[in-house]
């Protein structure tokens, strides 16, 4: 058998695995079709994700729902402004042996050493304590006294952040949200899934997701996502997004030069690319499709730009100025390739 053939075989594979997956976490969350989906190309592509929602919105029950489906160790930090780096990666503890009587440090692996980390109101930890869990799911590695400690394989953190308190918070630089491969915006349930939450919280039944997949498994599908073949018509249509966003750019539209502050960075197209292979993937696909990475712009692209007062006073929002992006950006290929040249 080829590669090809089992890198398709592979595919189906993970598409069964993702019905599978949603099939367990239905038994404990209601709604939340997309924040799940978004989650799961996130893990798949390697990435992280930062979920931005009011409190009571299950974000918790729905982290480890998934890690209980996935076999993965999860973890749960709450950040607080007296929360220290150390509480985080862990700490150089000073123990005595029981024989010899001597003295030696050992490191003590904090609550990052897991698979899946929920980082709760991360913006509510000072700047120090933000960079390094911020170093760690960058470098997937904690050093401690001149020695490197290799994080758990899969590793994945998924952050939240309320948006309606402000006071005695500390928002993540442009640079550090940077870091997260999307930002996913969990919404308020519809009136029939509050009634179906409602109905199935205040019972007695505790219903647990079976596990479905494994860590093993999952670093398979990882490699799997990145082998997903890419044509030169889809590398170009996300280049050129993110290029767009850029109001410093020639050809960028002047909707763009009026209204944003800042555009993104090449790790948007390289993102955009991921996820879209990861979302195909997912899907039982092995050929990634413009309509992949359009539908992935604003979970890559809403932390990544930066309106100015001319668009906030307008009441337009980083969704709605992609959202214009994305009907204005052509997607056919003699234009992406005229626009590229």
């Amino acid at each position: 058998m080829t590669k090809e053939s089992e890198d398709i075989q592979a595919v189906e594979r993970l598409g069964e695995a993702r019905d599978a997956i949603v099939t367990e976490l239905r038994k404990t969350i209601v709604g939340m079709d997309e924040v799940i989906d978004e989650m799961m190309i996130s893990i798949f592509a390697r990435g992280h994700c930062l979920l931005v929602g009011v409190p009571g919105l299950a974000k918790t029950l729905l982290v480890s729902s998934l890690a209980e489906a996935m076999s993965l160790s999860f973890k749960r930090i709450q950040f607080t402004p007296d929360l220290m780096p150390s509480d985080i990666t862990g700490t150089e503890l000073l123990q005595e042996d029981p024989e010899t009587h001597q003295r030696h440090f050992k490191f003590q692996k904090g609550p990052v050493f897991t698979n899946l980390l929920l980082a709760d109101e991360i913006n509510r930890t000072p700047p120090k304590t933000q960079a390094a869990l911020l170093e760690a799911m960058q470098e997937k590695r904690v050093s401690s006294g001149g020695i490197d400690h290799k994080l758990d394989e899969p590793f994945f953190v998924l952050a939240t952040q309320n948006p309606i308190e402000q006071e005695g918070t500390y928002p993540l630089p442009e640079a550090q949200l940077d870091r997260f491969l999307f930002n996913i915006l969990v919404k308020y349930p519809s009136y029939s899934e509050e009634l179906d939450i409602v109905r199935s919280v205040t019972g007695d039944d505790e219903p647990e997701p079976k596990e479905v997949i494994d860590a093993s498994a999952i670093l398979e599908f990882q490699h799997v996502v990145r082998r997903i073949p890419v044509s030169e018509h889809v590398f170009n249509y996300a280049v050129t997004l993110a290029r767009a966003t850029r109001p410093d750019e020639s050809d960028a539209p002047e909707f763009v030069r009026k209204f944003m502050a800042w555009g993104a960075g090449p790790r948007a197209s390289l993102n955009l690319v991921l996820a879209g292979k990861a979302r195909a993937a997912l899907r039982g696909r092995c050929h990634v499709a413009v309509d992949d990475i359009r539908e992935l712009c604003l979970p890559v692209l809403r932390h990544r730009i930066i309106p100015n007062f001319a668009a906030r006073s307008e009441g337009m929002t980083s969704d709605t100025l992609i959202e214009k992006l994305v009907e204005e950006v052509p997607s056919d290929e003699k234009l992406l390739k005229k626009m590229a040249s």
